[in-house]
């Protein structure tokens, strides 16, 4: 049980890191808001969404291990 309750708590997290990457995505490339003039702010979301494919792929690795047969 606390096994599958650990895997939806990674299935959750996994998902919502990804609305967020898509989110940043889509406000760096030019989204509703227009270009971002601020490049300080640009260079803060272009680290976070690093940041969140980082953990995005450390998260499919937990769900998804790579077994060597």
């Amino acid at each position: 049980m606390n096994e599958n309750h650990n895997r939806a708590d990674i299935e959750a997290r996994y998902q919502m890191l990804r609305e967020e990457h898509r989110a940043l995505d889509d406000e760096i490339s030019g989204g509703a808001l227009g270009p971002i003039r601020d490049q300080l702010a640009l260079s803060r979301m272009k680290r976070r969404k690093l940041a969140l494919k980082d953990e995005i792929e450390r998260l499919y690795d937990l769900l998804h291990p790579d077994i060597i047969a």
